[in-house]
């Protein structure tokens, strides 16, 4: 199986205090890779660079084969669209804007905006059970909203999802319901899903699990 992200001796301090330590990480096209571990033990920090969005670290990043690091912010945001997707905690979607419209907003941004692509946003917002007119503001739930995110960081087709605690603020039902989709959609479409998460339910439908402690991951077994 292909790798889609290899990280090598990464390591990240902020104001002398390292949060990574010499930190190995390889993410292969299709799996589910779960990261947990406690709080401030530095996940979203290892998803900011697997993302590409943090660059001040130590070590080498290649994604899809391509070496991040002599690249300028203009190649790496291509980069980025080509394939990558974002799913953060606090949904990020603008609260005037209908559903549709908020999933169909990087692909305007970007000048990619196309009628295929409104209705393959269209079709995942069916799939994900918003209503696309409803919007944010007034007429969708936090696990609704969490499900427009999902549907915004897959309409781009991404190589790998990074999902940074997407569930922390809903409850275990939608959180089973996010993640029930979002395996779905995995198996269907063949990307890579690497997520924050901290429940065992979450943890078992996993491929592999890896608990970042003092700066290092560890492999932990979920399976009996």
């Amino acid at each position: 199986m292909s790798a889609v992200i290899q990280a090598r001796g990464i390591s990240r301090s902020f104001g002398g205090i390292t949060v990574l330590k010499d930190l190995d990480m390889t993410v292969h096209h299709g799996e589910f890779v779960a990261v947990t571990g406690r709080s401030g033990s530095g996940k979203s920090t290892l998803l900011g660079i697997l993302g590409t969005l943090d660059r001040d670290f130590q070590g080498s990043l290649h994604v899809n084969g391509r070496d991040t690091a002599p690249m300028d912010a203009e190649t790496l945001a291509a980069l980025r669209r080509e394939t990558m997707g974002f799913i953060f905690q606090d949904f990020h979607l603008l609260p005037n804007l209908s559903a549709l419209e908020n999933v169909l907003l990087p692909a305007v941004f970007s000048g990619r905006y196309m009628e295929p692509v409104e209705k393959e946003a269209e079709s995942l917002l069916h799939r994900l059970g918003v209503r696309v007119d409803a919007t944010p503001s007034r007429f969708l739930s936090r696990g609704e909203r969490q499900r427009v995110a999902a549907a915004r960081a897959l309409a781009g087709r991404p190589m790998v999802l990074l999902a940074d605690e997407p569930t922390a603020s809903l409850d275990e039902a939608s959180e089973e319901i996010l993640f029930d989709l979002l395996d779905s959609m995995r198996r269907e479409k063949g990307f890579a899903l690497v997520a924050v998460v901290h429940t065992r339910s979450v943890m078992e439908r996993a491929d592999r699990v890896l608990d970042l402690r003092e700066g290092v991951l560890h492999h932990e077994v979920i399976h009996a």
